[in-house]
């Protein structure tokens, strides 16, 4: 339970960094953040295994409902988004690496 809070609080941290590398992402504050890397770790706990099957346009359309349900948080066009996901991935793993010990 412990480690899935820091990976939640490492992913908020990754998002609140976007914004110093792509200015055309943005986000609110810290809390914003937060419900960011929550949505997006239920989206890849609950969808991901259903992605794998589907197809190109219900991603986009996954990805477009996405950006209704979190304020605060915004990328100014489709190439901010792909670049900022693998920043934001990047980031995240690197963080994890270094917080988190090595599962055995």
């Amino acid at each position: 339970m412990l480690r899935l809070l820091v990976v939640w609080l490492i992913n908020a941290v990754a998002l609140m960094a976007l914004p110093y590398v792509f200015k055309s992402i943005h986000v609110a504050d810290f809390t914003a953040a937060l419900i960011a890397a929550l949505v997006l770790g239920l989206i890849n706990a609950l969808i991901r295994p259903l992605l794998v099957l589907l197809t190109l346009p219900v991603t986009i359309l996954t990805l477009g409902l996405f950006i209704f349900i979190i304020n605060g948080f915004k990328v100014d066009g489709f190439w901010a988004g792909v670049f900022g996901a693998i920043v934001f991935s990047i980031i995240s793993w690197a963080l994890s690496a270094l917080v988190l010990p090595k599962k055995s």
